[in-house]
């Protein structure tokens, strides 16, 4: 059974549905750790410091993204992404979660402010009580989107982020390959810019609308020709059809995407260029704005779901002689640091062919998922030749849980740094000093 959940967004960006609280899903549960006496136990401040460090430390998610990820329930977890947004595409992320009983997660989206200074602006939340919901950037920004579930509970989830164009496209059979010429392009030689896009479509091609909303003119002029002007109030944009053949709407009529408001043709200051829809977008206070964005799809597909994701959350190991540790889920990205071979990790998350993985140190990147393998295999069988001290962690100031004696054999698992995860004769595993 899946649980599906998506984002919304308010503030600076455009909701298209939207649900109103006075505290999001997230500080009501915080406040609740609160009232039960936890906030200031270890397991409480982990959780708090969890969700911070999703923000500080977010993962890229270059659009469109998908990835599996796991939520261990032994220690409090949280996931950040980031990602670029732009005015003009409708965004949608969703987030499903396994099983019949999975965990409370929460979710919140927040902008980046362009002052670095600035921490980032919660701009909506959700939790799995939600419904679908989706939102629409009002300028370029970038996006922090972080999910988090409610402490000692464990599950597997995917999440997806995606755009669309926000407006449907103006001129039946067409799309954005039958733009010819660009917003900002030089007119009369040079003396105004080209406020709109022009799409070359045949005479008597039908026009039509791009958002739901109210013809507010219908009039012929010397520079548009037969012109349509309709009101979309939901985002608050004039939406300008200019060069028309003819004109098949009245005034205060209301439309639909998909309704015809006319025909292509080159009436105007068009009459010596080939029939086309010069097409603009206004917005009070902002004047004109690139249609482009709004009317060109997205092409770049999704990548495909995790072929096996039952390895997430478990523990395994470089298989290859020494593999790159990685900023970002594709070759060619920043290396953050090489791995050697047999280095402990722990795959957190599946992007197509990359492990997102989390080092014993705490450090994060992404790997390529053929060269990681399980630790259930031995590397090896040793001796230890003197007193050896039995670690819970891969560093000097770990925690002693046993003292091995000289001549105690032992199974030699992963390595970190200068230590190696073994395995006595009892299966109770630990670090050594190698």
């Amino acid at each position: 059974m899946l649980a599906l959940l998506a984002l919304a967004g308010c503030g600076s960006v455009q909701p298209l549905r939207e649900s109103f609280r006075a505290t999001t899903p997230h500080e009501r549960y915080a406040e609740s750790l609160r009232e039960a006496g936890l906030e200031g136990t270890a397991l409480g401040r982990d959780w708090n410091a969890a969700a911070e460090r999703a923000l500080d430390a977010p993962h890229p998610a270059p659009l469109p993204f998908r990835e599996a990820g796991y939520f261990p329930a032994e220690e409090p977890h949280a996931v950040g992404y980031r990602f670029r947004a732009a005015r003009g595409q409708r965004f949608t992320a969703q987030v499903e979660l396994e099983g019949a009983a999975p965990p409370r997660v929460f979710l919140d989206l927040f902008e980046v402010p362009q002052d670095t200074a600035r921490p980032p602006t919660r701009v909506m939340s959700a939790d799995t009580t939600s419904l679908t919901l989706t939102w629409e950037p009002r300028q370029d920004t970038e996006y922090l989107l972080r999910l988090q579930p409610e402490l000692l509970r464990a599950g597997r989830y995917a999440v997806t982020i995606r755009s669309q164009a926000a407006l449907a496209f103006p001129v039946d059979g067409r799309d954005s390959r039958a733009i010819g010429s660009r917003f900002g392009a030089a007119r009369d030689g040079g003396r105004r810019e080209h406020h709109g896009v022009d799409i070359f479509a045949p005479r008597g091609t039908p026009v039509l609308a791009s958002a739901a909303g109210t013809v507010t003119r219908v009039d012929e002029t010397p520079r548009g020709g037969r012109v349509v002007w309709v009101r979309d109030s939901e985002r608050g944009l004039s939406l300008y059809y200019a060069h028309l053949d003819s004109q098949a709407v009245q005034p205060g009529a209301r439309v639909q995407p998909g309704d015809t408001l006319g025909t292509v043709g080159n009436t105007g200051n068009a009459r010596t260029t080939p029939p086309h829809l010069h097409f603009g977008i206004y917005r009070r206070g902002e004047g004109p704005l690139d249609p482009y964005p709004y009317v060109h799809p997205v092409r770049s597909p999704l990548p495909p779901p995790a072929a096996d994701t039952a390895g997430l959350g478990r523990w395994a190991r470089v298989a290859a002689r020494e593999t790159p540790l990685l900023s970002q889920p594709a070759q060619g990205t920043a290396t953050a640091r090489v791995l050697p071979r047999h280095t402990l990790l722990r795959p957190m998350g599946t992007s197509g062919s990359w492990h997102r993985v989390l080092l014993p140190d705490g450090t994060s990147g992404y790997v390529a998922i053929r060269s990681v393998e399980p630790v259930s295999r031995p590397i090896r069988r040793t001796t230890v030749a003197t007193g050896v001290a039995l670690r819970d962690g891969p560093m000097p100031a770990a925690a002693m849980i046993d003292t091995l004696r000289a001549g105690t054999s032992v199974t030699v698992l992963a390595r970190f740094a200068d230590f190696l995860l073994v395995e006595g004769t009892g299966g109770r595993q630990g670090w050594i000093t190698e």
